[in-house]
């Protein structure tokens, strides 16, 4: 195991974050308290010091086994937890970005994790209705009073990100030290403005689902038309059977009844897999029909079978390519290394995760998997690289400039 400074700070965090949505099973999926144990006993012999968890993961029962597992070492680990999420069902005032949301659910991690601070407080969301003024300044008059070290942030506009820091940066506040986005071979969208961003501003990056919600894992390859099929069933049968509320718990048992296997186990492998906010999770319970249709994409899956290829090439599991191809992009952005989130039910498979420290893609590996997966970054990017534009702009002679600012960036 390997450690990165986090961004622009000397704080150093381990190559693979530990991410600890799986930890209880309130939801209905996650992991008993004695394989979380397993789980994280796993991480940290392996050498992992950064736990990632969140004020709403298993309604609060992740955060309260965390505190339970450091509590003997606590000095050791970068832990970190989130915000946003809406503790009081019907309160507007028990969720999002605004202060009074942020003293309330810090009070509270603190009281689960047992200890009187959080190394790295995260923004879980951006909530479209707080000013960032009002964020920012909270977060700095946290870290004034020692409850947290740093702040991070969690699926956000780059301009939101920006806007922050370049606040934060004028007027002495605490900057945002990391930046926690989706990304995956399946996703990387952020490559179009969040990464350069990040990159710039010397933003640490967090990736939550780096296996693309188990897709990378290769498990949906083979079962792809038979959920699709089922989902179709099961949407033409609610059509046809609209439910009203007093029906609703009846109706609901029977259509489980009629549920297919396939897309049941699907749905738990997708469960083992996935890293982020409970809104994905119960995305994959209900395998919609527009979820089965993104996820399983044609895309999607070319991918899923080029990383299970290299994989049998390698001698490795698929989710260890999927791992490594984040892992090592810090080869081509040498100074914006991003750091997988990895998280289970079960303490064989976060072992399987571990195990991508043992290998690496070769370059040609790396090179197929980024032909396969690019994607258009889309306007102004393309326009700005198209020959007519940079002749228009350098008169014929960029090929003769040297810019060693761009050499990372156009990697």
């Amino acid at each position: 195991m390997k450690y990165y400074l986090l961004g622009k700070t000397g704080l150093k965090v381990s190559e693979l974050c530990l991410g600890a949505m799986t930890f209880g099973q309130e939801w209905g999926w996650g992991a008993s308290k004695d394989e979380s144990r397993k789980i994280f006993n796993a991480y940290v012999q392996a050498g992992g010091n950064f736990i990632d968890t969140a004020n709403k993961y298993t309604e609060g029962t992740s955060e309260k086994y965390i505190g339970e597992f450091i509590a003997s070492d606590r000095n050791r680990f970068v832990l970190a937890t989130k915000y946003t999420s809406n503790t009081r069902r019907g309160d507007p005032n028990a969720g999002g970005n605004h202060r009074k949301s942020m003293v309330q659910s810090l009070e509270s991690s603190l009281e689960r994790l047992n200890t009187d601070y959080i190394d790295l407080y995260w923004v879980h969301a951006w909530d479209h209705t707080t000013p960032i003024e009002e964020t920012i300044r909270a977060l700095d008059d946290m870290v004034k009073e020692g409850k947290i070290l740093y702040a991070g942030i969690s699926d956000a506009p780059a301009w939101i990100v920006s806007q922050a820091n370049t606040l934060a940066d004028l007027k002495g506040w605490t900057e945002f030290t990391a930046l926690q986005i989706e990304y995956s071979l399946i996703e990387r969208t952020p490559e179009r403005e969040l990464l350069p961003m990040a990159g710039a501003l010397d933003i640490g990056i967090t990736a939550w689902s780096p296996l693309g919600n188990g897709i990378l894992t290769g498990k949906y390859n083979k079962n792809k038309d038979q959920l699709q099929q089922q989902q179709q069933r099961q949407q033409q049968q609610q059509e046809h059977h609209p439910r009203s509320e007093s029906s609703t718990s009846s109706t609901s048992s029977s259509a489980a009844k009629e549920s297919s296997s396939a897309a049941a186990a699907a749905a738990a492998a997708a469960a083992e897999v996935v890293e982020g906010g409970s809104s994905r999770l119960n995305m994959l319970k209900s395998m919609s029909p527009d979820m089965i249709n993104s996820l399983l994409s044609d895309r999607n899956i070319i991918i899923a079978e080029e990383v299970s290829r290299i994989a049998s090439e390698i001698g490795c599991s698929a989710a260890q390519v999927g791992l490594n191809w984040i892992r090592q992009q810090r080869q081509q952005r040498p100074r914006q290394p991003i750091i997988p989130i990895i998280g289970s039910r079960k303490e064989s498979q976060i072992k399987d995760n571990l195990a991508c420290l043992e290998s690496e893609l070769s370059d040609e590996q790396l090179r197929r998997l980024n032909e396969i997966s690019k994607i258009d970054l889309g306007f102004p990017h393309d326009f700005l690289k198209s020959e007519m534009i940079r002749d228009i702009i350098y008169g014929g002679t960029y090929s003769s400039i040297y810019n060693h600012r761009e050499q990372e960036q156009e990697h």
